[in-house]
């Protein structure tokens, strides 16, 4: 439903209408001028000049208010208000105390249309001047209290009104830009979350198909169990896509280790990994039951059956999965590494006890100048956290690691969680 502010051009015949009632409603205090040119006595020519001066200044207000911008000290506005102002000051001295209520439009006008910094002099000034003529004007020293009061009030009442009608505009303009912030991170997450998943089932469905190929034709049984654990993955990564996009999905360490063995081997990679009981986990054989499998189901189960590593925050845990994750996929599909060696561990240091993810291979680290948009989004995953990713080639390899706060035990200092050293 559209809405009219004060002091704002209206945009439609719609809103034209509204405005026009409103301002026909005030337009009824116009009574007293009308009544002293129906019954004041005046001349025909004085009662003529009389009409021309009301319609004139109807007509002037109706056209400041309706068609300036809120807040905008043009000269057109000022010099309409001038004119509105002269005009009142002279109808009133040549008829009567009867059109000093003319003030009281020119100051409600002057809220209306003049910025905050103008109309807190310009309301003044107009009751200022409302209340000279009104002691000018024979008989105006009675209505001086009844009108001063409308006229001083009205002006600064109308300033809070459109103060009011503009914060409420920046609400919702703020409030529509929070909500586009947000569908933003949402579709960031979903990005991150699709490349991360799919990028790790696809490296391993394209390895066991080129396993299958090469099986194929002398070794057909193996080429067939690699065709299921292809199929297993892929039932998997149609999973893993819907639980990303509902939000739902956290992996574990425990399933992606097991995913991690299954890729890494399935690579021709040499893998030295920590296993479950180094992480002390409580659920390590659900995470067990899952490196029978295909890596996309190891994580389902790690995600559900495991507890967690202890002293680790379940979204820290989840954001070293996620680099785990992705460090396994880089050394499969980039690196061309014959060795890869994961290690966990807990460590303390001046910002309190860390939880370190180190994953390092004899690989080439790829062809890429700059970070992906992998690592990007891990940097992104553990910042979130409270965590930190470095990453980049060493001495005969590549190495990332990735630390997340963790409750350390007390007098623990550095501590290994499990390493395949």
């Amino acid at each position: 439903m559209s809405s009219v502010g004060i002091g704002q051009p209206p945009r439609n015949h719609r809103q034209r209408l509204i405005k026009a009632v409103w301002t026909g409603i005030w337009l009824v205090y116009l009574s007293a001028p009308v009544s002293d040119l129906v019954h004041g006595g005046h001349s025909t020519g004085v009662v003529v000049l009389g009409w021309i001066g009301l319609v004139v200044f109807v007509a002037w207000y109706g056209l400041l208010v309706f068609r300036t911008g809120r807040g905008e000290a043009t000269p057109l506005v000022l010099g309409s208000l001038t004119v509105l102002a002269a005009q009142s000051g002279l109808l009133a001295l040549t008829l009567g105390r009867e059109w000093l209520v003319l003030f009281v439009y020119v100051s409600i006008a002057s809220g209306a249309v003049l910025p905050l910094r103008m109309s807190r002099w310009a309301i003044p000034a107009v009751s200022a001047l409302l209340a000279a003529i009104a002691l000018a004007v024979p008989g105006g020293r009675a209505y001086l209290a009844g009108l001063l009061i409308p006229a001083f009030l009205g002006g600064f009442a109308m300033t809070g009104v459109r103060e009011l009608i503009r914060t409420t505009i920046a609400l919702r303009e703020a409030r529509a830009t929070v909500a586009q912030l947000a569908a933003n991170e949402e579709r960031l997450r979903l990005a991150r979350d699709l490349h991360d998943l799919l990028g790790h089932s696809l490296s391993l469905i394209t390895l066991k198909s080129e396993l299958a190929g090469r099986m194929l034709p002398g070794r057909p049984e193996e080429a067939a169990q690699q065709v299921a654990d292809i199929e297993q993955v892929s039932r998997q990564a149609l999973v893993d896509v819907r639980e990303a996009v509902t939000g739902y999905r956290r992996p574990r360490l425990s399933g992606e280790l097991a995913g991690a063995q299954v890729a890494l081997t399935a690579a021709g990679v040499t893998a030295d990994l920590p296993t479950e009981q180094d992480l002390g986990l409580v659920g390590g054989a659900a995470g067990a039951e899952g490196a029978t499998g295909c890596p996309g189901a190891a994580g389902a189960v790690g995600a559900t059956g495991a507890t967690g590593v202890p002293g680790v925050a379940e979204e820290s845990e989840s954001a070293l999965a996620w680099a785990l994750r992705e460090a396994i996929t880089n050394v499969v599909r980039h690196s061309g590494a014959r060795r890869c060696v994961v290690e966990l561990v807990r460590r303390q240091t001046l910002d309190g006890p860390v939880l370190e993810l180190v994953v390092e291979d004899d690989g080439s680290g790829g062809s890429g100048d700059g970070p992906g948009n992998g690592l990007t989004g891990l940097t992104e995953r553990l910042e979130k956290a409270g965590g930190t990713l470095e990453a980049g080639r060493v001495r005969g390899g590549f190495r990332l690691v990735a630390r997340v706060p963790a409750e350390g035990p007390p007098g623990a200092g550095r501590h290994t969680v499990g390493s395949g050293a």
